[in-house]
């Protein structure tokens, strides 16, 4: 898993694509929400998000 966040970040700073950062945080987000968000209080909320 690191190895891949290691080759990531060396792809961003060779290739400086520096906008695909603030896409792959939000992604992670959305995921960490729908993973521990999915059958808690929290599901109603999320559903017009999704």
């Amino acid at each position: 898993m690191w190895q891949l966040v290691k080759e990531f970040w060396a792809f961003l700073k060779q290739e400086k694509k520096w906008w695909l950062v603030p896409l792959v945080l939000l992604l992670l987000v959305l995921g960490a929400l729908i993973l521990f968000g999915g059958g808690s209080v929290l599901a109603p909320l999320m559903y017009p998000f999704l």
